[in-house]
């Protein structure tokens, strides 16, 4: 098979830019294929697979084709912007706080965003959840502490965090957290997965499909 670099129908600067090396190797791992595994499939060498995954070497169109097929990738998504959401500083959205009183926790992630949820929190002396237990609708949740202390609260004891520290439990599990530091701010970060809305959006969407196929299966 013809392994000449190069694409006629761009130009020289658009085929410069081209970076798909990453996602043929990324796509290739998933696969569970070695180099050597592709090159057979595909009918190339192995150095000029490698140089096209490390953006050394860019093949011929009908290459490229060949190169997907062996590894179930439409072409088109190799060229499709990577998929991303920019949250500026000042558009960070305030989240209403658990136990009442002011706003201490900010949302840095979309609030379209289903798959994980980002949450920076400021915590003032004694500040927190209040004295009840809490669960959230997710799997895991991550507690970072950048400043000062926190203390999370589960049924069957506590956890105290210092700076740098890292805790990871489940959501469902009831907890509550704090700041037991009578003097400086606790800052954390808290990561969500999936975000709460997010398994609510997947069971809905389980729910339609199930009516949607009881209607067809009614209908014959």
């Amino acid at each position: 098979m013809d392994e000449t670099m190069g694409y006629g129908h761009l130009e020289p600067d658009e085929v410069e830019n081209l970076k798909i090396g990453a996602r043929l190797r990324a796509a290739r791992k998933g696969s569970g294929l070695t180099l050597e595994q592709l090159a057979q499939a595909t009918n190339l060498s192995r150095a000029f697979l490698s140089r096209v995954e490390n953006d050394t070497a860019l093949p011929r169109l009908p290459t490229l084709i060949a190169i997907c097929k062996a590894l179930a990738l439409p072409v088109g998504s190799l060229f499709t912007a990577a998929e991303e959401s920019l949250v500026r500083a000042d558009d960070v959205l305030p989240l209403v706080p658990v136990a009442g009183g002011e706003v201490v926790e900010w949302l840095l992630t979309p609030s379209s965003e289903a798959i994980v949820q980002l949450i920076r929190a400021s915590y003032p002396p004694g500040g927190g959840s209040g004295g009840e237990l809490h669960e959230i609708d997710a799997e895991v949740e991550v507690a970072h502490v950048q400043r000062g202390r926190l203390v999370v609260s589960f049924a069957t004891g506590e956890v105290e965090l210092k700076e740098g520290d890292t805790l990871t439990f489940r959501a469902r599990e009831p907890h509550g957290w704090r700041n037991p530091d009578p003097r400086t701010t606790t800052d954390v970060l808290w990561v969500i997965a999936p975000a709460p809305w997010g398994l609510r959006r997947r069971a809905a969407e389980a729910e339609a499909t199930q009516s949607e196929l009881a209607a067809i299966q009614g209908a014959h």
